[in-house]
Order: structure tokens, then sequence, then C-alpha cells
């Protein structure tokens, strides 16, 4: 057979291998495409363990928890903090007012939900870059050559252009949408820092609102002591100008009508103090037309709410959702890191007119247009640091997950070990403040007979009016750890029990 022969058929054979190998990597290359929409090289996400125990404690402090007792006290129901609405936990009419003023008014709260909406324009502009581009193009480009370059020489040539330019990255290796599960879960990370910013916020309305009880109370013994301690004064001095007292006790008794004088000034001021932080959270002036409100000893907030598991709270605390949707983001910003490493391949084109003169942009035979795929490979660059980086942030997003969750049991266990000891301490400031009252009567008494010095009138009457400001203390912090424990265990997202709840990105 003549070589030429067998040549021109080895080179056929060739051809068509190459042909056949051709189709297969196109076939291929479609196949990993298909397979690729959607997916990224993100690992896959597990979520830590909680790192706290399965239980909350239930020994010591912990052992005796408010119960729904007949003496008019409100029960729980064994609802869920969760799913009891702020209306239903707090029954003081004012109090509801105020706290849905904040809720409209409060700019902090204003600012949250603001995030929220950065954060969305921030997802949808990320979700626009798996779609082609499309722009609108206007041109007019002038070009001189010089006359040795020319042809008859036209040193100047003219083009006008008009068209479409489209633009579009073939997303093969999950770049984009590892960019766009990042922006989404940080879109759900500030959406739960708002719903955790609205719970708070109930919270500290309800708190900033009993310090103003508080003063009130306060207030109240002061001015009775202060009034009993001057009573006690015009009657000692007036002894004493007849010769039946001693300075001395105009002396004693002029000092506790001084101390009472200096707490009333101190009283004053902070409550005027506490009123204008409660303005701050409103966000606006206490209203003229508030309802009346309860005093502090008579708010009757639900004290038996159930405090369920631990693992409950990664569903019912959002400042935990919100942590757990930043290590989300922190996983799918490893598959954008990893997917640096491929080729990225776009399309980019042009359909429009062109003509040397302006006129004659849309005349017949001026279409034009251009296609040009691109592939760029990464030789050298910042790609492994990147992707360290990204590795770090990762294990930084998961210490921040654990330390979360550490955060809120220590808030649930606080507010049950303080929930188990705050009715006794009452009872037993009570039973001690009467016991004071008693003793300061049979002093004055004693003292009006002869029998013993002022001195010991002084002692007791300094002594109740300790008492008495103690007790107001105990019973402002055990409503204070009421609200916040309501709050720990997830309360305060809903209006009333029963309620749909709404989104965490909900207006």
């Amino acid at each position: 057979m003549p070589r030429s022969r067998v040549t021109k058929r080895s080179g056929a054979r060739n051809r068509a291998t190459k042909d056949t190998d051709m189709r297969r990597l196109s076939l291929i290359a479609m196949a990993v495409a298909v397979l690729a929409t959607g997916c990224t090289m993100a690992p896959k996400y597990e979520r830590p363990a909680a790192p706290v125990s399965a239980n909350f404690p239930a020994h010591g402090v912990y052992a005796t928890q408010p119960v729904a007792t007949p003496d008019g006290a409100r029960s729980a129901n064994g609802v869920a903090a969760a799913d009891i609405g702020w209306r239903d936990f707090f029954v003081d009419a004012r109090l509801q007012r105020l706290i849905d003023i904040a809720l409209k008014n409060n700019r902090d709260l204003r600012v949250a939900m603001l995030n929220v909406q950065a954060a969305q324009a921030q997802y949808q502009v990320v979700t626009t870059l798996l779609l082609p581009s499309i722009t609108a193009v206007g041109a007019q480009s002038k070009t001189r050559k010089p006359d040795n370059l020319s042809f008859l020489n036209q040193t100047i040539s003219n083009t006008y252009t008009v068209g479409l330019n489209a633009s579009w990255e073939i997303d093969l290796f999950g770049r984009v949408q590892s960019m766009r599960n990042q922006a989404l879960a940080k879109y759900f990370a500030t959406a739960y820092a708002r719903k955790a910013a609205e719970i708070s916020l109930v919270s500290q309305v309800a708190a900033q609102y009993l310090q103003v009880l508080q003063t009130d109370d306060l207030l109240k013994v002061t001015h009775q002591t202060l009034a009993s301690a001057s009573e006690s004064y015009r009657i000692v001095k007036l002894q004493f100008d007849n010769g039946a007292a001693s300075e001395l006790d105009v002396s004693q008794a002029q000092t506790v009508m001084g101390g009472a004088a200096a707490n009333l000034q101190a009283q004053e001021r902070a409550r005027a103090q506490a009123v204008n932080a409660l303005v701050l959270l409103l966000g606006e002036p206490v209203p003229d037309d508030l309802p009346g409100g309860m005093p502090l000893d008579g708010q009757n907030l639900l004290a038996d709410i159930p405090a369920g598991l631990p693992s409950d709270l990664l569903l019912r605390r959002p400042d935990i959702m919100e942590a757990e949707q930043n290590l989300l983001a922190a996983n799918a910003n490893i598959g954008a890191a990893r997917a640096a490493f491929f080729p990225n391949i776009s399309l980019t084109g042009m359909l429009g007119t062109l003509s040397p003169t302006l006129g004659g942009l849309f005349k017949a035979g001026s279409a034009g247009w251009s296609f040009a795929p691109t592939i760029t490979l990464p030789i050298y660059g910042d790609q492994f640091a990147n992707l360290e980086y990204a590795n770090i942030q990762k294990k930084i997003e998961i210490a921040n997950y654990e330390k979360a969750i550490q955060s809120a049991f220590k808030d649930v266990a606080d507010g049950l070990a303080a929930r188990g000891t705050y009715d006794q301490q009452i009872a037993a400031l009570v039973r001690d403040t009467a016991a004071q009252q008693r003793r300061l009567e049979l002093s004055t008494l004693r003292y009006k007979q002869g029998v013993d010095s002022y001195l010991g009138v002084l002692t007791a009457q300094q002594d109740l009016y300790s008492a008495q400001q103690t007790l107001i203390a105990a019973r402002t912090q055990r409503l204070a750890n009421l609200v916040t424990l309501y709050q720990a265990l997830g309360g305060g997202w809903i209006e009333r029990t029963g309620d749909a709840p709404r989104a965490a990105d909900a207006g």
C-alpha cells in the first residue's frame, strides 16, 4: 500500500478520535455543569454539640420553685415562655402601654430593623450574580492613523455603536452560590439579632418601669419616716425646753430627721433619672394619658413558667440562632474560598448596530455582534491565604456559637436560682419588718414612760427604716428576675398567648 494512503487513513483516524474525545469532554462538562447547579464546595454543615449539661440544675437553691397557688397568683399552666404573649405576662395596663410605645418608637429597634433591610438588599445584590448582566450601550470612538498606515489618505475614522452588552459567569464550581449562601445566612443572622433586640426591649422597659415603682415606694417610706422623725423631734424638743429631756435626746432625734431628709433628695433624684431612662427606651416623652398602674407589690407576674430543657433554647433564643447563622455564613465562605482555586468561566457578548456615521446606525446591513468566552485559571495569588482565613473564621464562629449556648444556659440557671429563693427571702423580710415596727412601738412607749433612753427609739426607728428599704429592694429584684427569666427563656416576641409567631424579619 502506498505510504501516502496510509498517512491519510492514519490522519483521518486521529481526527475521528479527537472528535470523539472532544464530544466526550463536552458531555462530561455538560454533566458537571448540570450536577454543579445549586451545589457548592462548602463543607457539609454539622451543628456543634451543645457544651452544657442536658438538664438545668435541680438541687439546692434550685429545688424550690414557685407553683400555682390559690392565693391569687396567676399560673403559666405549663406553657413555655416563648409561647406566652407579653400582654399575658405583664398585667399592668400602664406597663403594657409603655411597652407598646417602645416597640413603635425605640431607635435601637429601628436601627436593628434597618440592618435587616440592608442585609436583605445585600443578599439580592449577590443573587443577581447568578444571572446574566445586561446593559444598554451607546458609544462613539474616533481613531487617527499615521499617513503611511492609512487607506486612501483616510487618517481619521469614526465608529458609532448602539446595542446590548451581556456578561455571565458560569458558576461551575459554586463560587457565586457560596457567596449567595453566605449572604443569605448573614441576612438571617441580622433578622435574629433584630428579634433578640425586640425581646430585650420588652424586658428593658419592664425592668425600668419596676425601677420607677421602686423609687415611688422608697419615697413613700422615706416620707413616712421623715414625718415620724419630725414629730419625734418636735416632742423631744418640747420636752427639752421643759427640762424633761436631755440635749443628747434632741441631737439624736435631729439625726434621724436629717438622715431621712437627705435620703429624700437622693431618692427624688433617682426617680427622675429612672424616668429619663424610661423615656429613652420609649423613644418619646411619657404620655399624660397613660392608664392607671399597679403598685410594686401588685404586679403579679407569671412566676411558674417552666424552664424546659437546655436544648429547647436552641430554637427559642434568637441570639443562639443568630450565632448559628453566622456559623453557616462562615461555612459557606469556605466554599467560595475553595472555588477560587478552580477556573473562572465567563461569557460576554454584544448585539447591536455599528456604523461609521451616526445616521447609518439603523440602516440595513449595520447589525453587528460579538461573543467572547473567557476562562481564567489562577496560577499564583492569595487563594491559600483566603482559604486559611475562611477556615479560621469558621473556628471563631464555632466558639461564638458555643459561647452563646453557655451564656443562655447561665442566664436561665441564674434566673432559676433566684426564683427559688426570693419568695422565702421576702417572707422573712416581711416578718422582720413587722418585728421592727413592733420594736419601735415598744421602744417609744418605754421612752415615754421613762423606762429607757431615747437611744432605743432612735435605733429602732433606723432599723425599721432600713428593713423597709431592704424589703422594697428585694421585691423589685424578685420581679426583675422574673422578667429576666422570661426573656432568657425566649419570651417577649408575641403580643398575646396563642398568636401565630411572627418571622424574625417581620416588620
